[in-house]
């Protein structure tokens, strides 16, 4: 493990000993279908010139002289390509979103570790000690720590947890940003509510029209309107068409009076009606509060009943936010309550039933382990070869009916959903599984071609190069031209035993 920090301003040599400059920076860039960024080059200040050197004529990277594996005058320029990114100049002292604690940070340091023949970005380090580090003081305040008794320690994140803000276009293209999308839309406004609305009106503008409208859902609707301030017209036209019909209103209420005629003109006609109907009643009555949707149950359900029948159908949304779904989807799944009687000493609950985690130790793992890599990168390899989270195994028990998302969240402290889902009996599949090796059920969402299994966000098929964009719906045709159609997310976990 080293920092970049450390290595920063280390002399660098070349085959003969001969100094032929320090380092200045680092070129990385992520691999396509990888998390972390892979070391491609090392940038040399030699007087007023600058020399981009590839990684492989460098012969150890950490090492208080760096040397090369060539005299100067053989070595070849290194050429950066679209993906690369400088680490000091692109990434240090920016902000960042950190997806796991769901937070803006800054990085004050970057952790370097080897993997194979290869140097990665680790970790990102936010904390105190990452900013003492570059400024040469952190052995002495740790000594000094030591003397009271105290210890201080790296804020440290895995890069793969973290969102670089859209700030930079350019950067943008060179680092992935899809983790933002797995944040919950109420963790999304939590960020954006600690962003300046320039900041906040740029992140929502990099989301798809699905996560806008989730995310603006969960913040006022004055804050609404400085959001969208800056986004075209047809975009916002997509996102109220995918809200709510009372937060939309409530949205378009805010915005000025030009504006929201011209976006009720692009919504579809059935969207926009259910909005004009709301936009109809002044604001402080019921009728300007209330939503299109309605909710029946039959006529001889005495008033108890119906509150309790609700309370079962819509889960609180503290208990959605836990276990990562998000409200919109709630509806595909049924929660159950303990009630409690006699029998179970009116506990709700019979018996235990286990969650299990089990991580074979596969050869990439054992590799990491070996290399000593952080947690985060060897549970990242565990769940690639197919290893099933205790949160995971936990909520499939719930959405079965075994056990309560409460008592789950009783004893589990992250769900994550990252597989997929049979529809036919509940059993985890692999993304390119054709049908259910579990009941023989075809999967869906494959492609309409060939048939081969998609992952989410996919915009053509790798193995015939068929585009999986779907026809627009009628008004949105001319304005979804070179827009592509994503694919909704994959419900991913596995079906255990079954309480009997």
């Amino acid at each position: 493990m080293a920092y970049l920090s450390d290595l920063m301003g280390r002399p660098v040599t070349d085959v003969d000993g001969e100094l032929v400059g320090r380092l200045d920076d680092l070129i990385a860039s992520v691999p396509s279908g990888g998390s972390h960024p892979v070391i491609k080059a090392v940038v040399v200040k030699r007087g007023g010139e600058v020399l981009t050197i590839p990684s492989a004529e460098v012969a150890v990277l950490v090492a208080p002289s760096i040397p090369l594996n060539r005299r100067l005058q053989e070595l070849a320029p290194y050429q950066p390509g679209p993906r690369d990114m400088h680490l000091v100049q692109d990434v240090l002292d920016k902000q960042i979103i950190d997806t796991n604690g769901v937070r803006v940070v800054r990085v004050n340091d970057l952790e370097l570790t080897r993997i194979d023949a290869q140097y990665v970005v680790a970790n990102v380090d936010f904390g105190t000690l990452g900013l003492l580090r570059r400024l040469g003081m952190a052995r002495s305040v740790q000594r000094l720590a030591a003397l009271f008794g105290k210890r201080l320690h790296p804020g440290l994140v895995s890069w793969e947890q973290v969102e670089l803000l859209p700030g930079d276009p350019a950067l943008r293209l060179k680092v992935p940003g899809e983790k933002i999308t797995e944040l919950h839309p109420a963790d999304l406004a939590e960020i954006i509510s600690d962003l300046t609305r320039s900041e906040g009106g740029q992140l929502l503008a990099s989301l798809d029209v699905r996560t806008v409208a989730d995310t603006l859902e969960s913040v006022e609707p004055e804050f609404q309107a400085s959001l969208v301030a800056a986004m075209s017209d047809e975009k916002v036209a997509d996102v109220l068409e995918e809200m709510a019909p009372d937060e939309a209103a409530d949205l378009l209420a805010e915005l000025p009076q030009d504006r929201s005629r011209d976006l009720l003109l692009l919504m579809e006609d059935s969207e926009a009606a259910d909005v004009r109907r709301l936009l109809a009643y002044p604001e402080d009555t019921a009728g300007g509060i209330m939503t299109t949707d309605v909710i029946s149950f039959p006529p001889d359900l005495t008033a108890e009943a119906a509150l309790a029948r609700l309370r079962q159908m819509a889960p609180e949304a503290d208990t959605l936010r836990a276990l990562n779904i998000a409200e919109a989807d709630a509806p595909q799944f049924v929660f159950y309550r303990s009630v409690g009687c006699e029998e179970c000493n009116h506990t709700g609950y019979r018996g235990r039933i286990a969650i299990y985690e089990v991580m074979r130790v596969s050869d990439k793992v054992r590799r990491l382990i070996a290399q000593k890599a952080g947690e985060d990168m060897i549970r990242e390899a565990a769940v690639s070869s197919g290893m099933i989270t205790l949160g995971e195994d936990g909520l499939a028990k719930v959405k079965t009916g075994v056990t309560t998302a409460e008592e789950l969240l009783r004893v589990v402290t992250e769900v994550r959903e990252i597989r997929t889902l049979c529809p036919g009996c509940g059993g985890a599949v692999a993304m390119d599984f054709l049908a259910c090796p579990h009941c023989g059920n075809r999967l869906s969402g494959g492609c309409p071609k060939c048939g081969r299994s998609l992952q989410p966000g996919w915009s053509f098929c790798p193995f015939c190069a068929t585009t999986t964009a779907a026809p627009a719906k009628s008004k949105k045709k001319l304005r979804q031209q070179g827009k592509t159609l994503e694919l909704p997310a994959s419900n991913v976990t596995e079906f255990k035993n079954q309480n009997r």
